[in-house]
């Protein structure tokens, strides 16, 4: 997470925690690097991918457009690493972590557009954070982390609706189209 990110109110990030049980977050500084983080991405069960448009990876061949076709196959479980930024601050943080380098990068080329409208990116096709973790765990084969993914994006609609309606001075519609939507993954099937 880039230093003033989690104090954002528009931060998505801390969504993931709330929905993702195997979840951790650090801070990024250019000059130092957190132990911790180093100590987890030398974990032998993990295999880490950076989660960043391909369009920015040099050397080129770095670059992979999803997890079932042409990522290396390790048997490990995948470790998504997602740069919490704005995208000025989250490039800066890609070019400038050279601990990252030897990790393949993660690309996503999706259909649709962000629905995130807290703050806008200058293009259609740059997500929030919270997004492209959903997006990540739609790659996976358990059907647990599948269901994750969509109660996350369903969770940032209700965390969306509830942060306009404040910034607006209006009640939450607790009957409105979000909160059905996170209540009908919620409830097993």
């Amino acid at each position: 997470m880039h230093d003033a990110e989690p104090l954002k109110p528009s931060n998505t990030g801390w969504l993931i925690a709330d929905v993702v049980q195997d979840t951790f977050a650090f801070g990024w500084s250019r000059t130092e690097v957190d132990a911790q983080l180093l100590a987890l991405l030398d974990d032998p069960q993990w295999q880490p991918y950076v989660v960043f448009p391909g369009e920015y990876v040099q050397p080129p061949e770095r670059a992979i457009s999803a997890l079932a076709s042409d990522a290396p196959h390790s048997g490990k479980r995948p470790l998504f690493i997602l740069l919490d930024a704005t995208w000025s601050e989250a490039r800066k943080m890609f070019r400038k972590s050279p601990y990252l380098d030897r990790f393949p990068v993660l690309g996503f080329q999706p259909e649709q557009i962000s629905h995130y409208q807290l703050r806008r990116a200058k293009r259609d096709d740059h997500f929030c954070t919270s997004e492209v973790a959903a997006l990540c765990l739609e790659l996976s084969p358990d059907a647990r982390d599948v269901h994750a993914g969509q109660v996350l994006e369903r969770y940032l609609a209700v965390y969306t609706h509830h942060y306009l309606r404040a910034k607006h001075q209006l009640p939450p519609q607790w009957e409105g189209d979000a909160h059905q939507a996170l209540q009908s993954t919620l409830q097993p099937s």
